[in-house]
């Protein structure tokens, strides 16, 4: 374990101005946090936030990362809140901790390839600040270099597994060719222990027949290169067992095939000299066709450089030679933590080590929009989805934006089209609560269907907009072939006509319908009159309309007929074929009247609203009445004029009192305001009239409520 003059000494060596009272706070704090504590080796848990902290230091990241490493396990696995992070270490320290605290509880919910994909999206998506992923990533490391402590193998291979399919590829993501090649290496023999133990065996064939190949094949590729006065330095290595296996995966080879298992990197200056190497080696040795990369003029989307070519080398070895320069190795072993040092933290005089750094710095100032170099500083590839999880562990990716019947419909039809609630994170959320990365959603389902139309306005996914839609398409047509009955039974009954459905059949082809159901359809859709139906069906009713004088002596008991005859406000759902006006919002109690809009159906105002002045000749009316069981529902909204004295606690009171009397405030408008007094309108929830007049009544006996008035 790093003692705590190691740790800081290490992070002098590149960044002098160090913050050394802040990170020797850190130290203690965390290692008191942790107190007796052990892993699973039996070595004290704080052992662990310091080698995070080494490893980060190697990368040379600065303070506020390594502090962060130090603390990343305290808030999870300790007494202490993250309140008390912030109060001793400030925010900055304080967000990264509790973003790698967040990250660390999502973790272990893949189980297949496809949720290893989503929740590799999910970190990348979630870890706005790149430093809060870094420090996840060495978290990973150390505990995959001590993996094998645990004890339960299958326990072991689950984490290397996940490890594998998620870590190792961000890391690759990020660039970070060293560390992704650990972690690969370490999870290989911890999945396919016998395997590697095979290639390593093969490894060490190869190496017996010839132990210095790799020594001599660098001493023959420097000679080369300084004989044609390139500076450079050649490195070598035997690839890695994960590495030969991937391979012979790729290739369908078996191990006695592989014979190109030697690896050498040229390291030199600048490009112009990678391309001279390049041409110098080609013009010597045998090149493999179709083993040429050049990723210099071309970088992978991780930001690699480099120029690949596999030759028959020295000895008449088959080897692969990688040629980079100085700064294209480093980017290579640390990806885009090569890049991140605060440029107001780093204290250089002439380095020219670090004169690239400052470079890039530069360019991070002077440019206009932070999404051209993402890559240096966030990490929001993902940033046109949402990952949220179902109850049972499932990741769910979605577009940004998504709201849970987006969610719901994802999993399947019917649990949308049942849905009645939503819990986010164990709580009630409203169906409109727009999901966020890392949300647990939990659909609550009825036992029928509930859509309604207000729903297309809570979803944004091409699946949940069109099972909406389809469902509200059938469901009014169904509604209005309901509501199209209703007003031809309506209309017989007013002229005191025995109605017989058969007697329809015989009109069908004068309205150019199919069916007496498509005759109804279109009754109730306003597209054909009661009145229509009545005549073709009984021509001499037209003659008896056109006579004046009987109209006239019939016309009190045809009042008082129709006002008997009234359709209930009973079995259409509100919405879809029966619409309250927002004009004067007619609830249950109120004198009411409707007419048929075409395709909408009916729209219904309070008897004596202002706006049917201007409506009476473009439409049929229809006589409509109450169901007295519609007064058990609170779906009504009503409107107040109030008028509050302008005192401390007055809109309190105001909205004590609906409480007390059941009703939810649904808007609410400040529309005038002076020293005595101020206007406000509000709408409100409620069952009925009569329910309104008793909040009316409560509301004016309070002495700070001067005034009360339905609009």
């Amino acid at each position: 374990m790093l003692r705590q003059f190691e740790l800081l000494e290490k992070i002098k060596s590149y960044d002098p101005e160090v913050e050394e009272k802040a990170l020797n706070k850190a130290y203690v704090y965390a290692m008191r946090a942790h107190g007796s504590q052990l892993r699973e080796s039996g070595a004290p848990y704080f052992s662990h936030p310091v080698e995070v902290a080494g490893i980060l230091a190697d990368m040379r990241f600065d303070s506020s990362t390594i502090i962060t490493a130090l603390l990343h396990d305290i808030v999870e696995d300790t007494n202490i809140k993250l309140k008390e992070i912030t109060k001793n270490f400030g925010n900055e320290i304080s967000k990264l901790v509790d973003g790698v605290t967040k990250l660390s509880k999502l973790e272990g919910r893949s189980d297949n390839f496809n949720q290893a994909e989503n929740f590799r999206k999910l970190l990348l998506a979630t870890s706005d600040d790149l430093r809060v992923l870094m420090v996840k990533l060495a978290d990973r490391l150390h505990n995959m270099r001590t993996i094998n402590y645990i004890k339960d193998r299958n326990k072991r291979k689950r984490i290397a597994k996940e490890t594998m399919e998620i870590y190792a590829p961000i890391a690759e993501r990020m660039g970070m060719q060293e560390i992704r090649s650990e972690l690969d290496e370490i999870c290989f023999e911890v999945i396919e222990p016998s395997v590697r133990e095979t290639i390593v065996k093969r490894l060490n064939l190869l190496r017996s027949q010839d132990e210095n190949i790799l020594k001599k094949t660098i001493l023959q590729l420097s000679e080369l290169l300084n004989k044609n006065n390139i500076d450079s330095k050649v490195y070598g290595r035997e690839k890695k067992p994960f590495s030969i296996w991937k391979k012979m995966k790729i290739k369908s080879v078996n191990l006695s095939q592989l014979s190109d298992i030697l690896a050498f990197k040229i390291i030199v200056d600048d490009i112009e000299v990678c391309y001279s190497v390049l041409g110098i080696l080609h013009n010597v040795y045998s090149y493999v066709p179709g083993r040429f990369k050049d990723y210099i003029s071309t970088p992978k989307p991780n930001g690699y450089q480099s120029i690949h070519t596999t030759l028959i080398g020295p000895m008449n070895r088959r080897i692969e030679i990688q040629i980079k320069t100085k700064k294209m190795n480093e980017q290579a072993d640390f990806g885009v933590a090569a890049h991140w040092i605060y440029k107001d933290k780093l204290k250089v005089k002439d380095g020219k080590q670090y004169k690239w750094i400052r470079q890039i710095l530069d360019i991070l100032d002077q440019s206009r929009e932070p999404e051209e170099f993402l890559e240096y500083t966030k990490l929001q590839m993902y940033n046109d989805q949402v990952f949220v999880f179902s109850p049972k562990g499932d990741l769910i990716a979605l577009p940004i934006g998504a709201m849970p019947l987006d969610f719901a419909f994802s999993l399947h039809t019917d649990i949308g089209s049942n849905c009645i609630g939503v819990k986010i994170n164990n709580s009630i959320k409203p169906l409109s609560t727009k999901l966020k990365n890392g949300d647990q959603v939990e659909i609550l389902c009825g036992n029928k269907i509930s859509i309604l139309p207000s729903w297309l306005n809570l979803s944004s996914t091409g699946k949940a907009k069109a099972c909406i839609k389809r469902f509200i398409h059938n469901k009014e047509d169904d509604e209005f072939v309901k509501l199209g009955k209703k007003m031809l039974l309506n209309a017989f009954k007013i002229e005191s006509i025995s109605f017989n459905e058969k007697t329809l059949i015989s009109i069908l082809e004068d309205f150019k319908v199919s069916s007496v159901k498509n005759l109804y359809l279109k009754i109730g859709q306003g597209h054909v009159l009661t009145s229509e139906i009545v005549i073709a069906l009984f021509p001499e009713k037209k003659l008896i309309k056109q006579s004046k004088k009987i109209i006239l002596l019939n016309q009190v008991k045809k009042r008082r007929e129709i006002k008997k005859s009234s359709i209930l406000l009973k079995g259409l759902i509100p919405g879809m074929t029966i619409h309250y006006a927002n004009c004067c919002h007619p609830i249950p109690g109120d004198d009411v009247v409707a007419y048929i809009s075409s395709g909408k159906g009916l729209m219904v105002h309070i008897e004596n609203c202002d706006s049917l002045k201007s409506t009476k000749k473009k439409y049929d009316f229809v006589n409509v009445s109450w169901d007295k069981n519609l007064n058990n529902s609170s779906n009504f909204i009503s409107s107040l004029n109030v008028v509050l004295s302008n005192k401390i606690g007055s809109l309190g009171n105001l909205t004590s009192i609906l409480s007390d009397n059941k009703s939810n405030i649904r808007n609410l408008k400040i529309t005038e305001r002076t020293n005595d007094f101020f206007k406000l309108n509000i709408d409100i929830d409620v069952s009925g009239l009569e329910h309104l007049n008793k909040i009316i009544v409560s509301l004016r006996t309070s002495t700070l409520i001067q005034n009360v008035t339905r609009l």
